[in-house]
């Protein structure tokens, strides 16, 4: 970039070690100044940004923007940078005293969901019902914040005949949980019931071997969160959106490096360097890829799951969520 005065802005992001050197200004993006608020958790990003449009660039829920996308409503414009990606096998909680042992089992029960929108959930359904063969319509879901009542939808839906879906704002989902109100839980947010030596479990206990063998089949890595910006700071200055793309995937590779340096210990866990090339053998080079082609299988899946659960309003193409400026990269 030339010397002409840089463009300010705004970024909400969660704590994630792959953006730490953003956050501390190590890492920067050509002809930008950043001013980052670094929050806890991501509902309160979403929830704000969502609402309000609070800062210039925010980490996002997956499944809130291609809802919005597909209304043609949405005043953000994505950018395929994936702070979090989280496989979700894991994300299913159960009553062990319900008799549910399978996914099958889930069928005929009352299955609690802190948002029909929220993407681990949107993952969830679309696993259950294309790799184990669940019926959607046949499972009784309830609507509820996880640890707390009056968590609401964001978005607008349009849920498929036969789904039977009742907003709850009264309670929560551990407290249905712990009653036996309901009788399973799908959230990302382990909900309070779920406790050492309580009555409520994972469906997969050993749910990295579950894990590991969906991502060989299918290669779907769950994005959970991407990145945006607001559409009138990409509409005046649409060449900000590469630059903060090739800054998000500096500040990973440094963290990458970081994970890998047997020199100490980077991150207090023992073999942390082991663990990191023992995945990557499995995903490789980049374990955890930005980008539209390299996560592209991935896409197309959560495309299809959230048109068939009545998320988006249309069938969303991959490149209908991202702007020309980043479907690709230049190589040397």
């Amino acid at each position: 970039m030339d010397g002409t005065a840089s463009v300010h802005l705004t970024l909400a992001v969660c704590d994630y070690e792959h953006v730490r050197e953003i956050a501390q200004g190590l890492v920067r993006a050509d002809g930008i100044t950043l001013t980052p608020l670094i929050f806890p958790s991501i509902e309160e990003i979403t929830f704000r940004f969502t609402k309000s449009l609070e800062w210039d660039v925010s980490e996002l829920s997956f499944g809130k923007y291609i809802s919005l996308a597909s209304q043609g409503s949405a005043p953000m414009v994505a950018i395929p940078v994936f702070p979090s990606r989280v496989h979700r096998h894991s994300a299913i909680y159960v009553r062990g005293d319900r008799g549910i042992r399978t996914a099958n089992d889930l069928e005929g029960r009352a299955v609690g969901i802190p948002e029909w929108a929220q993407t681990a959930g949107i993952y969830v359904r679309g696993f259950l019902a294309e790799e184990a063969g669940v019926d959607l319509t046949k499972i009784r879901w309830l609507q509820a914040g996880v640890n707390e009542p009056g968590r609401a939808e964001k978005v607008e839906l349009k849920l498929p005949a036969g789904i039977r879906y009742e907003p709850r704002p009264d309670t929560s989902l551990s407290a249905m949980l712990a009653s036996g109100e309901v009788d399973a839980v799908i959230s990302a947010r382990a909900p309070t019931a779920f406790a050492p030596g309580g009555p409520v479990v994972r469906l997969y206990p050993n749910y990295r071997a579950e894990e590991e063998r969906f991502f060989r089949k299918t290669g779907i890595f769950p994005i959970m969160h991407l990145m945006t910006m607001r559409r009138t700071v990409f509409e005046q200055h649409p060449w900000i959106a590469m630059n903060l793309f090739k800054m998000f995937e500096e500040a990973k590779r440094r963290c990458f490096n970081r994970l890998r340096d047997f020199t100490c210990a980077r991150i207090p866990l023992p073999w942390a360097a082991a663990i990191a090339d023992e995945i990557a053998a499995g995903y490789g080079p980049d374990p955890y890829p930005y980008g539209i082609e390299e996560s592209r299988p991935t896409i197309e899946a959560f495309c299809r799951y959230a048109h068939d659960q009545g998320v988006t309003h249309r069938r969303m193409a991959v490149d209908d969520l991202f702007p020309p400026e980043v479907r690709a990269t230049a190589r040397v």
